[in-house]
């Protein structure tokens, strides 16, 4: 992936908006939470193929869930997190974004992207995966911010609970990338209810759980 010094925020990628809109003071505060560390070992740098860049979009919503990993594993290794961040684009991307607690790296994150989600029913919620992207703090910068490195993958993400009433359950993950790369989440929610915040209005392009 190549971006240009010159890039815009106004023209950003729909994960450079989410890293704007992160740093507004309500979420930014709920991210500074995640920091507590609970695993020692520090990140490695995974290569990567990028996929060709993808038509510009926006967030215009985020769903914050508290709770734990029972398990995320990213590229074969094991890693601890305390919050998954359910992101919709407007043009129907999804992120299940993982913060993971790594100490040495407050810009370690790892997502579950797709499109095409369905609700099955009011409690359940699956998401096709088509790509993991992969962020640290060793990724290239714009405006300051790293840019997630993106890897083609196959992949499913199912989250259950009462979206009505802003409850979720659990958040399971599982993908494979196109280098042969595992990756698998199981979330599991300490009963606080999400936070959803409307960033941007827009027409519901899938069968968001949270619209």
């Amino acid at each position: 992936m190549v971006i240009g010094r010159n890039f815009r925020p106004s023209v950003a990628p729909w994960h450079m908006s989410l890293a704007m809109r992160l740093r507004r003071p309500v979420l930014a505060a709920i991210l500074v939470a995640l920091a507590s560390p609970c695993f020692a070992e520090s990140s490695t740098a995974i290569p990567v193929n990028n996929p060709p860049a993808q038509q510009h979009s926006f967030i215009d919503l985020l769903a914050l869930m508290s709770g734990h990993c029972k398990t995320l594993k990213v590229a074969g290794r094991t890693f601890a997190c305390k919050t998954v961040a359910y992101a919709h684009g407007d043009k129907g991307r999804v992120n299940f974004a993982v913060a993971v607690d790594d100490p040495s790296d407050e810009h370690h994150v790892v997502s579950f992207s797709g499109e095409n989600g369905r609700r099955a029913d009011d409690n359940s919620y699956e998401l096709p995966i088509d790509r993991m992207l992969l962020n640290s703090k060793d990724r290239p910068k714009v405006d300051g911010l790293p840019v997630p490195a993106e890897q083609t993958s196959t992949g499913v993400c199912r989250q259950t609970g009462n979206f009505a009433a802003k409850k979720v359950k659990d958040v399971t993950c599982s993908a494979t990338d196109n280098e042969g790369r595992t990756y698998e989440l199981l979330f599991v929610s300490d009963g606080t209810p999400v936070s959803v915040r409307r960033i941007r209005q827009s027409s519901p392009s899938i069968q968001d759980p949270f619209k």
